[in-house]
């Protein structure tokens, strides 16, 4: 390809139109801006302002370039004088944009080979952006997918005639992928940015949670059972606060379902290793804060209600359970209720003095407790 022949590139909008599926405008603005971008690299330089039309009935094509009148003129490819932008336009006035009109009918190789860069850069891109334009609005809605590719970093994953990512953040942890592997998948987003559009996925998000729970619980559709909220940390646990609006109906077993069928029907889809916790939403925060905190037993809640912050205390026995593995019930709890918890012992027990030697006080404790029982049928 020696040269760039406009007369076959007018010839080819409506077969690549055809071929690719994509509306002849697309095509078009897409030919244009390869011609644009070839003249930039035959006559003008890089960063130029330059855009082009193409006649599609004669073969023929006109390129613009923009300068704007200045003064004093410091860069011929932006610029342009007063007196030379009069020669183009009568009226020209100072900070105006000048567009001048150049005729052309073909470039040279190198030009060529940008120009076909472009058209194959910009046709992929456009072929992408039609098709991901179908799943516009399949935004918040699970789909099946097949696993296409595994990468350290994302799961290429194929949809359709789409295809899209799950990023790291989006992937439930632990959860092994294989290649060919059906899998259900939540559509996130379209992300756009200079690699062109990109359908991000994810399975670690709650929205998903959600989802499989609205496919088991029917009661969610009729609107007798909601979900007020749902923290989830992917692969390891997940909180559900849930609310019945039908008077005699039990929220927190309608989501478990018979013999937790429901609830096992979701950890089938997310796997076994994610706990999930159905805990009972209150409209009283103190409440909402003690089930949150569940299996935990919880003595006292104190509500600094000022800077969103909770003092909850439990026996010494429930600490270990309210705070979780790695902290990990309480943070949960925490992102549930949107209160920050803080996890104290209800009985503070002075220590004593002489702590290098827990045998004594072990001893000492049993004692204390055979003479309470002691005591207590004299009482």
């Amino acid at each position: 390809m020696d040269e760039l022949n406009l007369k076959q590139l007018t010839l080819a909008v409506r077969t690549i139109a055809e071929e690719k599926n994509l509306p002849e405008e697309i095509v078009m603005s897409v030919i244009e801006q390869a011609i644009a971008a070839a003249w930039r690299r035959d006559n003008g330089e890089r960063d130029q302002e330059v855009r082009s039309e193409l006649n599609i009935d004669k073969g023929t094509a006109k390129v613009f370039v923009s300068r704007e009148v200045v003064e004093i003129v410091g860069s011929d490819a932006h610029e342009i004088s007063l007196a030379d932008a009069k020669k183009v336009k009568k009226d020209a006035a100072l900070g105006d944009m000048i567009e001048e009109e150049h005729e052309v009918s073909s470039f040279g190789r190198v030009a060529a080979q940008t120009a076909k860069q472009v058209v194959l850069q910009r046709l992929r891109e456009a072929e992408r952006e039609v098709v991901l334009s179908e799943y516009e609005d399949k935004i918040g809605t699970v789909v099946n997918g097949t696993v296409q590719r595994v990468e350290p970093r994302v799961i290429r994953i194929e949809i359709g005639k789409a295809n899209g990512i799950i990023p790291q953040s989006e992937q439930i942890q632990g959860e092994y992928y294989s290649v060919g592997s059906r899998i259900k998948v939540f559509i996130k987003d379209i992300e756009r940015d200079n690699r062109g559009p990109q359908l991000i996925l994810s399975r670690g998000n709650t929205e998903f949670i959600e989802y499989l729970f609205r496919q088991e619980v029917p009661e969610l559709e009729t609107g007798a059972v909601e979900i007020k909220a749902i923290a989830r940390e992917a692969g390891r646990r997940t909180k559900l606060a849930v609310a019945s609006t039908v008077p005699g109906v039990d929220p927190v077993g309608t989501f478990v379902g018979g013999h937790g069928t429901r609830v096992q029907a979701v950890m089938n889809e997310v796997g076994d290793q994610e706990k999930i916790d159905i805990v009972t939403y209150d409209p009283e925060i103190e409440q909402f804060i003690k089930n949150a905190l569940s299996p935990a037993e919880v003595a006292k809640v104190v509500i600094r209600e000022a800077d969103k912050r909770a003092t909850v205390y439990v026996n010494e026995d429930q600490q270990s359970i309210a705070i979780g593995r790695g902290g990990q019930n309480v943070r949960l709890a925490s992102r549930l209720t949107g209160y920050e918890l803080d996890i104290e012992q209800a009985t503070a027990v002075p220590k004593p003095a002489a702590d290098k030697n827990p045998k004594k006080n072990i001893e000492d404790s049993l004692l204390d407790a055979a003479r309470e029982v002691e005591e207590t049928p004299e009482a």
